[in-house]
């Protein structure tokens, strides 16, 4: 399996500044309190330049490679070639899971986010609907042009962990172009659509890159400093939100009541295909990766940057905790010592996110009562 984020770690960050854009700003708006508003077009920048961009490059090539793959299993099926396809799956669930928390901009339109992966599958309804799609062999779901026009729950990475694992997947080493590899490649297929939609829209020079480098009273999106920074937290909290609430909580929640939580490992994601704490890893490691690409502390007055080497800390504990339990996770929920890494994940992340939210924010000027869900 290729890991790329230590690429994304070590790339410079050694951007142009644009004195003439923060003087712009500073004249459209006076910066918040501790915010240092001359620094914010070079950290947009950099979040662009070192994180965004080669985050959704990777993700368009993992997924060219995994739609091919998949075409070779229908043609050549065996367990080799069923291995390659799963490893490229377990390759692009990690790269998908490094630019998914960025979850403004092209990703939210067209439905590509939920698209590409749709979850939480609250009571089972995206499930159902495939499962009828491979009892009814429906023909129109193996192409990527009509499979689109379907329901996103069936045309995603969750979609495609249950065709390569779930109940029925043994015939994919055995049976040439068979209904499930052919839905299977047509899900591929349409992953590597929406990937190359994404990495074509970051790529416009004139597009939303260019928002994003220069916040200023005639952008469209940012229409000063202190918008673009708010913007670049907000994907920060509601990142480790989403996280906590959408993949930990549901399937253990640490202790309820006193008692230990007994889980639900069917509520994980990726629970078939064993990539739960994988991507769960890759979610943090992706956090951390921006945090530092995008060179977030230079915002910060130059007494409060201490804060930053604790932020550091408490991700980095996570993601040590996260890549320690492999086991699957029903087993992990069982095990006494993966609980505790398990709980110590819940409760580190709970610290991060008071970190990000208040610490951080009140020392960008963002007060008690500022809310990333309504931009108050």
């Amino acid at each position: 399996m290729r890991h790329r984020l230590p690429l994304l770690l070590g790339l410079g960050l050694a951007i142009l500044s644009l004195p003439a854009m923060a003087e712009d700003v500073d004249e459209a708006m006076p910066p918040r309190a501790g915010l240092k508003l001359e620094a914010v077009p070079g950290v947009m920048q950099k979040a662009v330049d070192d994180f965004i961009r080669p985050g959704y490059l990777d993700l368009m090539e993992g997924t060219q490679s995994l739609a091919e793959a998949a075409h070779v299993l229908c043609d050549k099926p065996s367990e080799e070639t069923l291995g390659d396809v799963q490893m490229t799956f377990d390759e692009v669930v990690q790269q998908w899971s490094t630019i998914e928390i960025v979850r403004v901009g092209p990703v939210i339109e067209g439905n590509r986010f939920e698209r590409f992966l749709f979850f939480p599958d609250r009571k089972s309804t995206g499930l159902k609907q495939v499962q009828r799609i491979v009892a009814t062999r429906d023909e129109t779901a193996t192409k990527a042009e009509t499979l689109k026009g379907k329901s996103v729950a069936a045309q995603g990475l969750g979609a495609l962990e249950y065709v390569l694992y779930g109940t029925g997947a043994e015939v994919l080493s055995s049976e040439r172009n068979g209904f499930r590899c052919r839905y299977g490649a047509a899900i591929a297929d349409n992953l590597k659509s929406i990937a190359a939609e994404l990495h074509g829209e970051w790529e416009k020079p004139d597009g939303i890159q260019s928002a994003w480098n220069a916040p200023g009273p005639d952008n469209p999106l940012y229409r000063d400093g202190n918008e673009a920074a708010t913007e670049l937290l907000g994907i920060l909290v509601h990142g480790v939100e989403s996280i906590r609430d959408q993949r930990l909580r549901p399937f253990y929640a640490g202790i309820v009541k006193g008692e230990p939580d007994k889980g639900h490992p069917k509520l994980a994601i990726y629970w078939r295909s064993g990539n739960t704490m994988p991507a769960l890893s890759a979610n943090f490691t992706a956090l951390q990766t921006l945090f530092n690409a995008a060179d977030m502390q230079a915002l910060l007055p130059d007494d409060r940057r201490s804060m930053v080497r604790a932020i550091n800390h408490v991700l980095q504990a996570i993601v040590d905790d996260a890549d320690q339990i492999d086991l699957p996770i029903d087993e992990a929920i069982e095990d006494e010592e993966q609980r505790v890494r398990l709980n110590r994940i819940l409760q580190n992340t709970n610290d991060v996110l008071q970190r990000l939210n208040l610490d951080f924010g009140g020392a960008i000027g963002l007060g008690a009562g500022f809310s990333f869900a309504d931009g108050d």
